[in-house]
């Protein structure tokens, strides 16, 4: 599923081209992406408003139109956002005077919200706070934390606990400072929180440097594939050597998910 670098890459790349551009048409061409709202009377609110900004919270594409309403999307493990000429295999496209936005799903997992109120949509109500955010500093980080006694990996992918990180780059952040995955947050030492807080800011601009990860289905607006994918230090790599003891990484599933480390670096 695509994570906070690859969704913030999509909303920048969008930003320079849809930004003042008026929704001349709607092409619904399949109706189950769109939730919570009749498809006829999507098409209604939508069509003739003007895109004024695009909002990223957490995995989460907020476009805020002029009639006053968000489109809120929500990519999950296929969706995508390709801007051009218009694409058949598009769910949904939406026509501007000069361009199309195609909204492809190949597993119709994706998701389409009109909203009055983003904030308080399903998924976003009670989400943590952003990595980014002035108000996350060290401290709060530090609070929260002191709040939990469970394995430090799958916390981190907790949407509710902080926004944006998920299972790439929960592991990454985690290898870098040298922590298991499945340390209990009660034994990380002060000096581990600190590096883990630095470590999760630094994963993520690097991943948005490297306009993101495309391990899955993920592509830019132009349907180019990430660059971060080949700077990964231990996702994808189980059995593969460690890029700094040579032992070969392990992999286990934690919390459902699948779980790569380095069974000598991190402790």
């Amino acid at each position: 599923m695509p994570e906070l670098p690859e969704v913030e890459t999509i909303r920048r790349d969008l930003e320079k081209v849809v930004i003042g551009k008026k929704i001349e048409k709607i092409e619904l061409l399949d109706h189950k992406l769109i939730r919570g709202i009749k498809p006829e009377l999507f098409i209604k609110e939508v069509e003739k408003t003007i895109i004024n900004r695009i909002l990223r919270r957490g995995k989460y594409l907020i476009f805020v139109l002029s009639n006053g309403e968000f489109l809120v999307f929500h990519l999950k493990l296929t969706g995508q956002l390709i801007y051009g000429s218009a694409d058949r295999r598009s769910r949904i496209i939406f026509h501007f005077k000069d361009n199309c936005m195609n909204f492809l799903d190949l597993r119709r997992f994706a998701e389409l919200r009109l909203s009055n109120d983003w904030t308080k949509e399903k998924g976003i109500v009670g989400m943590g706070p952003e990595p980014f955010d002035r108000d996350f500093t060290l401290e709060k980080f530090q609070y929260m934390l002191s709040k939990k006694k469970t394995k430090i990996k799958p916390l981190l992918m907790d949407q509710n606990f902080l926004a944006g990180v998920g299972n790439i780059y929960a592991q990454e952040a985690l290898f870098r400072i040298g922590v298991h995955p499945e340390r209990l947050t009660n034994k990380l030492r002060p000096e581990e929180i600190k590096n883990l807080y630095q470590a999760i800011k630094d994963v993520l601009n690097e991943a948005i440097k490297y306009r993101g990860s495309s391990v899955d289905a993920y592509v830019d607006t132009q349907g180019r594939k990430g660059q971060m994918e080949t700077r990964l230090r231990v996702y994808g790599r189980g059995g593969q050597p460690c890029i700094n003891c040579k032992t070969p990484l392990k992999e286990i599933k934690l919390g459902g998910r699948g779980t790569t480390f380095c069974p000598q670096c991190q402790k």
